[in-house]
């Protein structure tokens, strides 16, 4: 039997595929015809103070220490100073039991009085010897005594002119022996060698001091109205700095504050104490006032020295930079306001590897593109942190 199809269905048929119809072509109109503009991540060129430098690490010590030492031996009796006392030039720091000192130099000047006796006793015997030897000639001439007698009187002027010779060595060392004596008994007496501050004391009072062979160090004192910064510059900078240039350093202690000077030497070898293994470093030394004693010995300094430097620079990003020209000129890409990109040649100045200074070829304002937002994501994507599977 036929089936009798129904007017009303059959519209309805049509309108769903009329509506289906016109989907599909809205969807595809937006995949073809509706191109979704590139998005790029863009910093703008500005003008401020752009340097290259060399970072290094600096330990900072007194530009004037002196190592106090013992130049004789025995107890130590007063200690007149403490730790952080400031001392003048000459002022009485320690003293050592001056007993030995005082029998050494009372024996020294007991020997010197018994050589200068024995040097008076041998002039005496000199002075006979010379009329001995005068008497004899003149009986000689007479014919009142012998030849012999006369050849035995000069031989024994000549033995009494060398003992009182070496009589008057020995008087005179034993002058010198009394002056060491007497210096020995003024070394018990430890004074301040320079203005400055009582940095370390190594031997406390009571203590026993041995001065044979070297000077034991008793205390230390530093002048710390200036401070010297040893800056460990590795060899590969080395060859860039030079005294002269401009040098800040900052402390642990306060970040914040820089503290500026001139680099004034750089030891032309390295440390002793560098292992053949390990990287060459060599030291820049510099000085910075300390008035406030803010800067200690010992103290860790973030150094920074300047290179080349420029204010009021124009400056970009490094990542701006495209490849070079022939002529040196670097590629940037700029974007326009219209949102058009151009591509420019610009010539560089200072590089410290995070902005560069543009000579010429940009102008201040004009934005220039970093990289596209979607490479960049991707870029991030990759490396971002991977998960191992266990």
């Amino acid at each position: 039997m036929k089936k009798i199809r129904s007017p009303a269905r059959k519209s309805v048929r049509i309108v769903i595929g009329i509506g289906l119809a016109a989907a599909l072509v809205i969807v595809l109109s937006r995949c073809v015809f509706s191109k979704k503009a590139p998005e790029y991540l863009t910093a703008p060129v500005v003008r401020a103070e752009i340097e290259d430098t060399v970072q290094a690490i600096g330990t900072l010590r007194a530009f004037t220490q002196v190592d106090v030492g013992a130049r004789v031996t025995g107890q130590v009796q007063t200690l007149r100073v403490q730790l952080g006392d400031f001392v003048k030039k000459g002022q009485p720091l320690a003293e050592i039991d001056p007993v030995l000192a005082k029998n050494a130099l009372q024996q020294a000047q007991l020997n010197a009085q018994e050589s200068a006796a024995r040097e008076r006793a041998a002039a005496a015997q000199l002075q006979q010897a010379e009329l001995n030897r005068r008497r004899q000639r003149q009986m000689l001439a007479a014919d009142a005594a012998s030849r012999q007698d006369a050849e035995s009187a000069e031989a024994a002027l000549k033995v009494k002119q060398a003992e009182l010779a070496a009589l008057s060595a020995q008087v005179k060392r034993m002058r010198v022996e009394v002056e060491t004596a007497r210096a020995n008994l003024d070394y018990t007496h430890i004074t301040a060698p320079i203005d400055g501050e009582v940095i370390s004391i190594v031997t406390q009072e009571g203590q026993m001091v041995v001065a044979q062979q070297q000077a034991p160090v008793m205390m230390k004192l530093a002048d710390l109205n200036t401070m010297t910064i040893e800056a460990r510059i590795p060899e590969a900078d080395v060859v860039r700095v030079h005294p002269g240039q401009e040098v800040y350093f900052t402390i642990l202690g306060a970040p914040d504050q820089r503290y500026y000077s001139q680099l004034r030497a750089i030891e032309p070898a390295p440390p002793d104490n560098q292992g053949q293994t390990q990287a060459v470093f060599y030291n820049a030394l510099f000085e910075a006032p300390n008035p406030q004693r803010v800067l200690r010995v010992g103290m860790t300094a973030q150094v920074s020295i300047v290179l080349d430097k420029a204010r009021a620079a124009l400056t970009i990003p490094v990542s701006a930079l495209g490849e070079p020209d022939k002529d040196g000129r670097a590629r940037v890409r700029v974007l326009s306001a219209d949102g058009a990109v151009h591509t420019r040649a610009a010539r560089t100045g200072i590089n410290n590897r995070v902005q560069v200074q543009i000579l010429s070829g940009l102008k201040e304002g004009e934005r220039v593109i970093l990289g596209d937002s979607s490479e960049t994501q991707e870029k991030a994507r990759r490396s971002g942190p991977r998960i191992v599977p266990m």
